[in-house]
């Protein structure tokens, strides 16, 4: 039987020799797997652009031999083979798998990357020609039966290859001598000439938008497949430079298309605890670990101590240090789980693959010029269509790295995008808004961008009315989302939970908007709540309403927020509580090892504070102790702590002793009354 193609996956660099063996089939089924391959590399269409003889010589030569194999599956009793005629097909098969591979390889792969690498490229074909000259010349003509025409055939293969040179096309060499040109006239901070880019990006084959996105993402994939730093530099210069070329040139190509990226394929799956990121509760594309051997998403956790934190998030211990460790074992778990779901995964975002590798001078400026361009043209739009092609390439480019947040708000672009934050726009243009409030968002990752924001006249403010009135719900969910960035500095945090609209949007948000929002507008929230002045304002506006109307869909993230409340929010936050007890333990006994802590906690905190009244609505839960056993026999640490001291709670009220409250409560008679009134509410 033939080997399947399928038996090899498309790869994203050309393996070694060593990485192909003999496929070790008996006679026949060898010659027809020989057959499958060089008719395989026979489809294969002559490149376009850079190395268009090697390929087109090997593609001619594989069509030659596949009529050789042909003719030997249609004469079966010439193929039983010596050991040595074996061993040549095998060979032969070795080598065409490799050919295949390298033609691959280059179509797939990013054409600005092949144009550095032309020269050791065309050697690669040249060797690959000599080492199938090699077995043609140890050709057993004798031992198989051939016809004249076949015969002659093979003989012309095997002149062709033994006369074959490494062959690079002047035009190849000239073209990447220009490209190295820019680079170096960009590193000396001087603006290419725009028909000199076009007429380069044009031999290469990036004539749109399209193309140049799609070969920034194979340089960006490229940087991966590298092992020495220069190499990767020199990718993230070429990027650089596709960058800039793909705005000047074509800038406006794709503004009009909505962006859904924000959206999770995930949303409609049950995500395992251990996969979910502590801090946005989303599927981890990058685990990492950090000093105290949590893991988070490396983007969450970069967030956070970018935002000025040295603690770990999820215990409170303090940082000794701010590496970040790759969390492999838990990173293959999560590809195998999304395998097995059938849904989209990337174990690293293509701004983490850039963003790993030290910048240069050449990319650096590349990226001032690109911004610079950029700016310069929205400040002159005319039209809101113009405008949204252009905001639509910042906002594109605001996702990057530092370096491109950092030169874009130093362009002057946050008080130009503010224009495009109101309600009037909103209506006529939406889309144009949701590129505006994202950009912003964007921008808010970069520490320093935060303060440029919030003193940016009406930058805050027109955050702040797209959350309340935005045109649509990407556009409220991306400002909560700025919001979230905005909070992570104390002092800004405290403002924003004094203003009401913040609140009342926010709270909005999470008990209305789709799924995707609703985690937008809880991981604000529950950002905002680590002040205590403004939980009062959050209870004063109905959060603890708010999180019983989505706790059965989005436990994990609204248990969090009720945690939060109650331990900073007074009595009443603790009465107006009262209600969710038994949706707590709900969650105790079927929610996740994050929501069952943060249950534990609350109910803790809940009883500790509001008092016998508190602790007998919990007794009444059918089971109530079996489930506290099983929340400390599983879990996390903190979730088995708090569920025995809950446990203890209980066991000391219904023994009629004091219940330990710390000193907490000095007037049991007032929160008897406010728990009775709660009560007394819901039963009507």
């Amino acid at each position: 039987m033939a080997v399947s193609p399928h038996a090899f996956p498309p790869r994203k660099r050309r393996p070694s020799a060593g990485a192909f063996v003999s496929p070790k089939l008996a006679d026949i089924n060898l010659v027809k797997s020989l057959l499958s391959l060089s008719q395989e590399i026979s489809s294969f269409k002559p490149f376009q652009c850079l190395l268009k003889r090697n390929s087109v010589s090997s593609i001619n030569k594989s069509k030659l031999l596949s009529i050789l194999f042909d003719e030997l599956i249609e004469n079966p009793a010439s193929v039983f083979f010596s050991p040595s005629t074996l061993l040549c097909f095998e060979e032969m098969y070795i080598v065409l798998q490799r050919i295949k591979t390298l033609l691959e390889d280059c179509s797939n792969g990013s054409k600005m990357w092949m144009l550095m690498q032309i020269q050791v490229l065309s050697n690669n074909f040249h060797e690959l020609t000599l080492e199938l000259s090699t077995l043609l010349d140890i050709f057993p003509f004798k031992e198989i039966e051939l016809s004249q025409d076949v015969e002659e055939l093979v003989v012309l293969v095997r002149k062709q290859c033994g006369k074959s040179k490494p062959v690079v096309d002047p035009g190849d060499v000239f073209l990447r001598r220009e490209v190295l040109t820019m680079l170096d006239r960009i590193e000396k901070e001087i603006v290419p000439d725009q028909l000199k880019l076009k007429k380069v990006m044009e031999d290469l084959g990036l004539r749109d938008g399209s193309s140049c996105r799609e070969e920034i993402e194979s340089l960006q994939d490229e940087i991966q497949n590298q092992v020495d730093e220069k190499s990767k530099s020199d990718i993230v210069s070429l990027i650089g430079l596709v960058r800039y070329a793909n705005c000047v040139l074509f800038g406006s190509s794709t503004a009009s298309k909505p962006d859904h990226r924000r959206q999770k394929s995930t949303s409609d799956l049950t995500i395992p605890a251990d996969f979910r990121c502590p801090i946005t509760l989303e599927l981890m594309r990058d685990p990492v670990v950090v000093a105290t051997g949590q893991t988070y998403d490396r983007k969450s956790i970069n967030l956070w101590i970018e935002s000025g934190h040295s603690t770990c998030p999820k215990t409170g211990q303090t940082l000794i240090h701010t590496n970040l460790i790759p969390n492999r074992a838990l990173r293959n778990l999560i590809t195998m789980w999304c395998r097995e779901q059938g849904i989209p995964f990337e174990t690293v975002g293509n701004n983490e693959k850039v963003n790993s590798v030290k910048g240069t001078k050449a990319a650096f400026e590349a990226t001032k010029m690109t911004v610079s361009f950029l700016v310069n043209k929205l400040s002159g739009s005319q039209t809101m269509e113009a405008a949204n092609g252009v905001v639509y390439e910042l906002r594109a480019l605001s996702k990057t790295d530092s370096d491109s947040r950092a030169c874009i708000a130093e362009a002057g672009a946050i008080p130009i995008l503010v224009r495009y934050l109101g309600s009037s726009v909103g209506l006529e243009h939406p889309n144009l808004q949701v590129n505006a409030v994202t950009t912003i968002l964007n921008l808010s990752i970069l520490e320093a961008n935060k303060t440029r924001i919030v003193e940016t006249d009406g930058a805050l403010n027109g955050v702040i009315e797209v959350l309340r009135s935005g045109a649509t719900w990407e556009a409220k969910g991306n400002a909560a989302a700025t919001i979230f960035s905005l909070s992570g500095i104390h002092g800004y945090r405290k403002g924003l939970g004094r203003k009401t609209r913040v609140i009342k949007g926010l709270l909005d948000l999470a008990k209305d908007g789709p799924t995707s929002s609703q985690k937008d507008a809880l991981l604000a929230i529950l950002n905002l709540a680590g002040d205590r002045e403004t939980v009062g304002r959050l209870v004063e506006g109905g959060v603890i309403q708010m999180v019983s109307g989505v706790i059965d869909e989005l436990p994990e993230e609204a248990v969090a927020i009720l945690e939060a409340v109650t331990r900073r929010g007074g009595l009443a936050a603790i009465a107006a509580a009262f209600n969710i007890i038994k949706k707590l333990g709900v969650i105790l006994r079927e929610g996740s090892d994050n929501a069952r802590e943060s249950a534990s906690a609350t109910l803790v905190t809940m009883c500790r504070k509001g008092g016998p009244e508190m602790v007998a609505e919990l007794a009444v839960i059918p089971g109530i102790e079996r489930i506290i056993w099983e929340v400390m026999g599983g879990g996390t640490a903190r979730g088995r702590r708090k569920a025995a001291t809950l446990l203890r709670i209980l066991r000391r009220w219904a023994a009629g002793l004091d219940l330990d409250t710390n000193n907490v409560v000095d007037s049991s008679n007032m929160i008897t009354m406010t728990v009775g009134t709660s009560r007394t509410i819901l039963q009507a």
